[in-house]
């Protein structure tokens, strides 16, 4: 960050007032226009104005860093008045470069005002530019989920009758998939110009082309992408269009999407600059419910219901859970999406299969391991100023897709009970099926109305529950 200014009352004023976030950066370098006897040893006297300068300095954890050579900053084009040192670098307390930047009196030619320089090393970091996936309508696609259902046939599912089967069973199941991913996936790298339009078709006209370098088959091949950018966003607006009634999304190709500013994360007052310091500060953001003392007892106030039975889920009830899943969702961590998982369990073994181990769950009432697994996505939300605080994000939590399509018809199962036997307030909007946001703004609003008749006014009180 570089400060410029013509008093150094201004630049003090400038630092106050607008109270510059800054940290987060390795340095504060500029013409500060303050002369002082602890950088200027040619000037005779203390600054008054420096202790406020270098306290401020000091609040940012901003430490002044002394040139290797000691020549003057600013050079006078009069004889009558000398050169001074005013231009000033501070770096972060402790850093390895702090005393070690160079004036360059040789460089400042017509201007009055020598350049500084500090070398500041860069460490390599090793990202990951390659991924492995399996690209929409290939023949791979159809291969994967042809083994995937070939190698939960496999599985033998005669003795689920303890936990250590159950876990034996499932974990055979995620391995056996896996593998048939590992088969059938290719690695993809990641660059600037990938397109999600891209096929293999395009990759075989380059190709060709870069073998003969012919006009002709330059010409095939911007044809191929021509054709093949055009066949994926037809195909794109009419699902938008006639699926999934959107037409809105389409702005997000014509508009460009302007990025938000990053910069380090702070949590309880301190930068995350290092990954451990990010775990922690997004762990007790999201997490804040995690370990804490609850009351179970505030249960016994609520009156006992008959006991109810529980009977076996059958294969239709999971044949209606997966119907309106989202066929465009991300691949989840067992490497299964909802397409996949669809004509998976079209063969009636394989939903068999599923069936038997969810009842197995329900019948040793345990949950198992690898349904818990899950891998955490941390997105920014939109029209933010500043992404400097954990909260600004949005976690999104990526379940394994059997444990997750389980889930759904434990709650479908759950859901119906519940309000068969009216153990559910009328009250109760939220996560009911056939109740939406509409009926809560219907019901504040018929509440709101009858205060009115009675010459009320109506108060809300909104609070999260953890």
């Amino acid at each position: 960050m570089n400060v410029y200014s013509d008093s150094s009352y201004s630049t003090l004023k400038y630092l106050k007032d607008t109270k510059v976030n800054i940290s987060n950066l390795l340095i504060m370098t500029g013409d500060f226009n303050i002369r002082d006897n602890i950088w200027d040893l040619s000037f005779p006297h203390h600054s008054i104005i420096n202790d406020d300068f270098m306290t401020i300095a000091d609040l940012f954890n901003l430490e002044l860093s002394f040139p290797t050579n000691c020549v003057p900053t600013r050079y006078s084009d009069s004889n009558n008045r000398s050169n001074s040192d005013i231009n000033l670098m501070f770096l972060q307390s402790g850093s390895t470069e702090l005393n070690n930047h160079q004036i360059h009196p040789d460089l400042y030619l017509s201007l009055d005002h020598a350049p500084l320089s500090v070398t500041i090393a860069i460490e390599y970091e090793n990202i990951n530019e390659v991924k492995y996936s399996i690209a929409k309508n290939s023949e791979e696609e159809v291969n994967f989920a042809k083994d995937v259902s070939i190698a939960i046939k496999k599985i033998n599912i005669s003795d689920l009758s303890n936990i250590n089967k159950l876990e034996e069973v499932v974990n055979l199941l995620a391995s056996s998939i896996n593998y048939v991913w590992n088969k059938n996936s290719k690695c993809v790298k990641i660059t600037k110009h990938s397109k999600s339009w891209w096929n293999e078709k395009c990759n075989y006209a380059l190709i060709n082309y870069r073998t003969t370098r012919s006009l002709e088959d330059w010409k095939m091949f911007k044809s191929q992408v021509k054709s093949s950018e055009c066949n994926f966003f037809d195909i794109k607006i009419q699902e938008i269009a006639n699926k999934r009634h959107s037409p809105w999304e389409l702005m997000n190709w014509v508009n460009k999407c302007k990025l938000p500013a990053i910069e380090a994360i702070k949590y309880n007052g301190q930068h995350c600059l290092e990954l451990d310091d990010l775990w922690n500060a997004l762990h007790s953001t999201f997490n804040t419910a995690l370990h804490r003392q609850i009351n179970v007892n505030i249960l016994d106030e609520i009156g006992d219901k008959s006991t109810l039975p529980w009977p076996a889920f059958s294969k239709e009830e999971f044949r209606l859970a997966i119907i309106n899943c989202n066929n465009s969702s991300t691949l989840r961590p067992d490497k299964l999406s909802w397409s996949y998982l669809k004509i998976i369990l079209k063969d009636n073994d394989c939903l068999d299969i599923i069936t038997s181990i969810t009842n197995a769950c329900i019948e040793l009432g345990y949950w198992l391991s690898h349904f818990k697994r899950s891998t955490m996505i941390i997105i920014p939300k939109p029209n933010k100023k500043l992404y400097d605080l954990p909260k600004v994000f949005r976690p999104i939590v990526l379940l394994n897709t059997v444990g997750k399509l389980i889930e759904k018809v434990i709650g479908e199962r759950l859901q119906f009970n519940t309000a068969s036997n009216e153990f559910i307030h009328p009250s109760q909007l939220r996560g009911l099926k056939f109740k939406t946001t509409i009926n809560a703004g219907v019901a504040l609003t018929h509440i709101i109305h009858t205060g009115w008749v009675k010459n009320l006014s109506t108060s809300t009180l909104a609070f999260d529950i953890a």
